[in-house]
């Protein structure tokens, strides 16, 4: 059954406002930890920061593909010896 337009309407707002709450969220504790490290005590144009932090977020995503890549692999090895012991 379609959803009315209006009722996605409602659901849209409501995402956006949670969407928005999130990012608030997510900037506050990034600021606070940015803080931590001393970030606020430079000046430092805001691309130059932009950049900083994009690198941090590359190197964190390539740990997390290094880590699942690791734990797929160490699973299908799993399956695989336990394949090899029934047989």
């Amino acid at each position: 059954m379609k959803k009315p337009t209006a009722k996605i309407r409602e659901e849209l707002a409501r995402l956006q406002e949670e969407l928005k709450q999130a990012e608030t969220r997510d900037a506050e504790r990034i600021g606070r930890i940015a803080l931590k490290a001393g970030l606020g005590d430079f000046e430092v144009e805001a691309s130059e920061l932009q950049s900083a932090f994009e690198e941090i977020a590359n190197r964190f995503r390539n740990v997390s593909k290094a880590g699942a890549i690791a734990a797929k692999t160490a699973v299908g090895a799993g399956q695989a010896a336990g394949q090899s012991q029934e047989a």
